[in-house]
């Protein structure tokens, strides 16, 4: 894995752009390995029914330029995305580590069951599969989707 210097700031309205392109690139790859790409909606499509400005939103800062973003609500890492060409850099690290130290003491994620890359990111911060459930797919539900609900504390 490289290294890349990234720093994590909040969201800004300006950078929209930049996470609906992130978004839309990195939930194929996430999607191609689980649920298939028919289930493909794009951030614009998604972003309010599914919660992304409910909580705190942050994105990492790669020279000048957005490389990712992640969202946290309560106790729940909601949304966590990486540019498809900085994968395996430290930036999805860097984002879910500035989300842990802002949560709760009990943090919770759900991870899409194919997803590898994203469950051995957190399984490597700690987190744990606590329950593995079957139904539809957060944000198309017309499609069926395995969850693993995972935990750190």
């Amino acid at each position: 894995m490289g290294s890349t210097n990234v720093t994590i700031r909040s969201y800004a309205e300006g950078d929209w752009a930049a996470i609906a392109a992130i978004h839309d690139a990195a939930r194929l790859d996430e999607l191609r390995d689980s649920v298939g790409v028919e289930a493909f909606l794009t951030l614009a499509q998604t972003a309010e029914g599914e919660g992304l400005f409910d909580g705190q939103l942050w994105v990492a800062d790669v020279g000048g330029s957005v490389a990712g973003f992640v969202a946290v609500e309560d106790d729940e890492v909601t949304w966590l995305y990486v540019d498809p060409q900085r994968y395996r850099q430290g930036v999805g690290r860097a984002l879910l580590r500035h989300a842990l130290a802002a949560a709760g003491p009990r943090v919770e994620v759900t991870v899409l069951d194919g997803n590898t890359a994203a469950l051995g990111l957190y399984l490597s911060e700690g987190f744990t599969i606590t329950e593995t459930r079957t139904g539809s797919l957060v944000g198309n539900e017309a499609f069926t989707a395995t969850g693993h609900i995972m935990h750190r504390q």
